[in-house]
């Protein structure tokens, strides 16, 4: 009984694994898409609802500027790459909410928050583009829908075919522990240490051909580090060490430098 369940889950494994488009990595890919943004614009959409939306603000239009960008420029970049269709459905929003947290997520869709509490981290708009372009990576590049599949095999749940998950209250509490907005949600399940390289590395290419500077991720990278201590951000959840971080974004910048030089001459 046992070698026919460990054969059957190495067959789920096996023909449902993916190639991302852009990343070159291949990713347990269970959930649709589309099953994805329809389960994000809900819980989105009860979370702005519940919580102090900032508008009207220098610092609200700063969020809605900078976010606008590189989604801009991240849906041009698949599209040269021949891959737009990955983004269809993205109907990208960006708010800032009032919070002490020192976060910002983006969900399936381009649904995107950032908390009032990460700003004075940032402290400037090139830093919260590095910030954006590392949580709007996680989202493009199917991170969730990665990390939410693999749960769903750990606990035995089902998929057949386009079954809206929606509509099974595991897979909503799957995808709530992926993305908790909120301490009345259950346990995280944090993005893999390459996940985290890879939205740190694609997050550094996005701001700047944005028009963002990437040099500026190492010292923002730093003052996220130096909030550490005993219990770190939950930014920093599952994050590499810092000096591996560091290390791996110098080796990315050159590429970064390219396209931000790039992005300045208006190409």
């Amino acid at each position: 009984m046992r070698k026919l369940f460990f054969s059957a889950v190495l067959g789920l494994f096996t023909t449902s694994c993916a190639t991302n488009a852009i990343t070159g990595r291949s990713q347990l890919s269970l959930v649709p898409e589309t099953e994805m943004q329809t389960m994000a614009l809900s819980q989105y959409s009860q979370f702005l609802s519940s919580n102090k939306v900032v508008s009207g603000t220098a610092n609200a239009q700063m969020v809605k500027r900078v976010g606008s960008k590189i989604a801009l420029a991240i849906t041009n970049y698949y599209k040269s790459k021949g891959v737009g269709g990955v983004l269809d459905g993205y109907q990208w929003e960006f708010n800032l909410v009032d919070s002490k947290e020192v976060n910002a997520w983006c969900m399936p869709g381009g649904k995107v928050v950032v908390y009032t509490g990460i700003l004075p981290v940032t402290q400037n708009e090139t830093a919260l583009a590095i910030v954006l372009g590392h949580e709007i990576s996680h989202a493009v590049a199917g991170h969730g829908r990665e990390r939410m599949s693999q749960q769903m095999v750990a606990q035995g749940v089902q998929v057949i075919g386009q079954v809206a998950l929606s509509k099974n209250p595991t897979a909503n509490n799957i995808f709530n522990q992926v993305y908790p907005m909120g301490s009345q949600v259950g346990v995280l399940l944090p993005n893999s240490r390459k996940q985290e390289l890879e939205a740190d590395r694609f997050g550094l290419l996005y701001a700047a051909m944005a028009g963002y500077n990437p040099e500026e991720a190492v010292p923002f990278w730093k003052r996220m580090a130096n909030l550490g201590g005993q219990k770190p951000p939950a930014f920093l959840s599952s994050h590499p060490a810092d000096d591996e971080r560091i290390v791996k974004l110098q080796a990315a910048m050159p590429e970064a430098l390219q396209y931000y030089a790039n992005a300045k001459k208006g190409k």
